[in-house]
């Protein structure tokens, strides 16, 4: 990229002295601002190989998206080529059942498959990654960093970690394998409690709907008369979905989110116009901080709408849409352009959903929690301290939902 200092200041200094009565005129002395800054440092710095304007530029484009908010990004021509038809950008590992995100040069895991290693491994959403394989992944850039967590099944990758719920670094080995996606994990009903059904939603995956349907089919047919829906350790996923599994609760027709975009009409989504099977049996739904996004929404529309009792810790808050927007030179932007919002009018957005029952989960909750949704890889000894846990989360839903 070459950038025509002179004529530029130039051009600011022209606009400045006619002072067109117009709210952009402030961008003009901030722009001089910026080519001064710039100048300095290309003029100045030694590390010629860093200051070229596309390095400069961009990176500076990257600082003012993620100052906005953790969702807001700059999207650098190698990295394009990972949007999907729909739009969203591809930074899925499948087969360690993990998607990442980059946040101030900061490479996290932005979510988790139920059933993947990484999941298996105890890997939870906002997780830091430190080194892959041994090499530092902030400075190659997202497609280099998606590029060297792939692999064959079979093939392992080292993993140096920083949980968000535990201090100091953690380094494990991930065998790569074939993934199943499924987004209920667990639905049965609750030992000791038959006439209550227990559905651990781990995601919103493309199928996640049916799943819950057929789920709720069996346990109805079985005698549940109550429903503890946990949507703990769930970041989220598919709003369509989201809309359908509320479908499956509320009357038909109903509207249980909205979209609030600038400049545009409020857009309301509303549950689909039939309902195979009315389904008004008392509701639980448990949340955690890691809960965000299709969860909040789940959990703040069965709220507002009287169909259920929250439980548990204040979400993570997550209630923002982002579009991919392409800009030039091959670039684009990944820009927050509107919030969600439940029946009431809250959204999640930066807040998160206040539970009716609120739960403090200590480290070995969270840490039973984790190990209960894959217990076949569990040593005798963990299955034993699994077993003599109780969950805080199902003993006050239990207590919550009419007898």
């Amino acid at each position: 990229m070459r950038l025509p200092s002179i004529l530029l200041a130039s051009l600011l200094s022209a606009n400045a002295e006619t002072a067109p009565a117009d709210p952009k005129e402030a961008a003009y002395p901030a722009l001089e601002r910026f080519v001064e800054v710039l100048e300095t440092v290309r003029a100045r710095h030694p590390d010629l190989d860093k200051l070229t304007y596309d390095q400069l530029i961009n990176q500076a484009l990257d600082g003012m998206l993620s100052s906005l908010d953790a969702h807001s990004s700059f999207i650098h021509p190698e990295m394009r080529q990972m949007i999907t038809g729909e739009g969203t950008l591809d930074n899925e590992i499948k087969s360690l059942g993990l998607s990442i995100g980059m946040d101030s040069g900061k490479t996290f895991v932005s979510s988790v498959a139920p059933s993947g290693p990484a999941a298996k491994a105890g890997i939870v959403p906002r997780t830091t990654i430190l080194k892959i394989n041994g090499a530092e992944p902030g400075a190659a850039g997202l497609s280099e960093t998606l590029a060297s967590l792939q692999g064959v099944p079979g093939a392992k990758t080292k993993l140096t970690l920083r949980n968000p719920e535990r201090p100091g670094e953690i380094e494990m080995e991930l065998t790569h394998r074939y993934v199943e996606e499924r987004s209920v994990t667990i639905a049965a009903p609750l030992p000791g409690h038959a006439e209550t059904g227990y559905i651990r939603l781990a995601s919103f995956g493309a199928k996640c709907s049916r799943e819950v349907e057929a789920a709720l089919d069996e346990l109805e047919d079985k005698g549940m008369k109550s429903l503890i829906l946990d949507l703990r350790e769930n970041g989220g996923g598919d709003l369509h979905q989201t809309v359908k599994i509320l479908g499956l609760f509320v009357p038909p027709a109903t509207a249980v989110v909205s979209v609030r975009e600038r400049g545009k009409p409020e857009e309301f989504l509303k549950t689909p116009d039939r309902q195979r099977r009315k389904r008004d049996y008392p509701i639980a739904v448990l949340i955690d901080r890691n809960s965000a996004s299709a969860s909040e929404l789940t959990a703040g529309s069965l709220h507002d709408l009287k169909r259920a009792t929250v439980i548990g810790e204040k979400s993570y808050g997550k209630g923002s849409v982002q579009n991919i927007i392409p800009m030039g030179s091959g670039t684009a932007l990944r820009l927050t352009i509107a919030t969600y919002h439940t029946p009431s009018g809250n959204t999640p957005h930066l807040k998160g959903i206040a539970p009716d029952i609120a739960i403090g989960f200590t480290q070995s909750d969270r840490d039973f929690f984790q190990q209960s949704g894959h217990p076949d890889s569990l040593t005798p000894a963990e299955k034993s301290a699994l077993g003599a846990w109780t969950d805080p989360a199902i003993k006050a839903a239990i207590e919550a939902l009419p007898k």
